[in-house]
């Protein structure tokens, strides 16, 4: 009988070692990848009902313009001529002109439905998440017009520079499944 040489080259034993840890990494990765499908991912979310429209959104997201801009539900809105979220209350005429506008980017785009109606549609990228348009909008109206942090925009911070400051502990984090929070829908609808 022949005895085998227990010996390994230097060759073999590099090939050998690389192949383990090949291996383990694509399993790692595969365990990270799997936790990141089956895992629960968490989102910054505004309470529209706990918001008081303090302009911190604005000021202290870590993102220039903030992550957080106004959204119009239009169920709840009157389609107002004098919107107390688009006009402000001093304005000197119902006209679009700049000087007439409560926004300071003139983010809010007026359009004329039919006589008294107008609506008022929100222009993402102008806005500044100021709350300006919310504040008048409820103190003058039917508060349709509420602040909301856009996902799509968001850096998803581990803490929020804006839960931090705010006043009124409206944000929060919330499981990313769920459906934002919009005053006017009452079903809390989920992705379909």
């Amino acid at each position: 009988m022949e005895k085998k040489d227990k010996t390994q080259s230097r060759r073999k034993f590099i090939q050998n070692g690389a192949r383990g840890f090949l291996l383990l990494s694509l399993g790692s990765v595969s365990a990270a990848a799997l936790t990141k499908v089956t895992g629960k991912e968490y989102v910054w979310q505004i309470d529209p009902f706990k918001c008081t429209q303090c302009g911190r959104c604005a000021t202290d997201c870590v993102l220039t313009p903030s992550a957080v801009k106004c959204v119009h539900a239009f169920d709840l809105c009157g389609y107002c001529d004098l919107c107390g979220g688009y006009l402000k209350p001093d304005a000197n005429a119902q006209s679009t002109a700049s000087e007439n506008q409560l926004c300071p980017t003139a983010a809010i785009e007026r359009r004329f439905i039919e006589e008294p109606y107008f609506e008022y549609h929100i222009i993402e990228d102008l806005c500044i998440g100021c709350a300006k348009c919310v504040a008048g909008c409820t103190s003058f109206g039917n508060g349709s017009m509420h602040l909301q942090i856009m996902h799509h925009i968001c850096l998803n911070c581990n803490e929020c520079s804006i839960a931090r400051v705010c006043p009124s502990d409206a944000i929060s984090r919330v499981p990313a499944n769920e459906a934002y929070k919009v005053k006017g829908d009452f079903t809390n609808k989920k992705d379909a």
